[in-house]
């Protein structure tokens, strides 16, 4: 009698059924993975930025909320981590509170450029990722972030989005505001995400 050396031919195909079956099940978690790994990253860069454009803020209230000029011409800046932030100055209606980061420049909140929002990604984290409002060099590859200015309500604010997470088809702009992004108001330094 022979001593058997090996598997089965039948052997070999049951394992590969079973191999095949946990594949099936599996690859479906293992995509999903990648896509709430995007959700958490574009969570945890606008909560970075919350927190940031906030401490900033907690800067300017520390410093006994230093004002220079008044009226109209009133501007509010604070030396926040060794750079100088300018800030919004309370509206009389309401629709803006003091104290939050617009622009490195003096600069009133209805004047925000892409500029002025591609600073503050870089200026307010201690490790931003990198951001541009250029879409050519947004598509290089090279960049975590691609950002416009926007306008929400009568105001301005910055919405970035998150490159990582834009779909491949259609226009190059339209590229690249189709993932995930999170918008900050300086308004009234709101941070908002939107998960596509």
């Amino acid at each position: 009698m022979k001593k058997q050396i090996g598997f089965s031919l039948v052997e070999l195909v049951i394992v590969i059924i079973v191999v095949g079956l946990l594949a099936v099940a599996a690859l479906p978690r293992f995509l999903n993975v990648t896509d709430e790994a995007k959700k958490s990253s574009i969570q945890g860069v606008a909560g970075g930025f919350a927190t940031a454009a906030l401490s900033a803020r907690a800067q300017w209230e520390a410093y006994g909320r230093p004002t220079e000029g008044s009226g109209a011409d009133r501007v509010q800046k604070v030396n926040y981590d060794g750079t100088d932030f300018y800030l919004t100055v309370a509206s009389s209606d309401g629709s803006v509170s003091d104290g939050y980061p617009v622009s490195l420049d003096n600069k009133k909140i209805t004047a925000m450029d892409n500029t002025d929002c591609v600073n503050l990604m870089q200026n307010l984290l201690q490790n931003p990722p990198l951001v541009t409002s250029n879409s050519s060099e947004a598509q290089t590859g090279k960049y975590l972030f691609y950002v416009n200015q926007v306008t929400s309500g009568n105001q301005r604010a910055c919405r970035y989005y998150q490159l990582a997470s834009a779909n491949s088809q259609g226009d190059v702009v339209s590229n690249l505001t189709s993932g995930h992004s999170f918008i900050y108001k300086p308004a009234k330094g709101q941070v908002e995400v939107v998960l596509n």
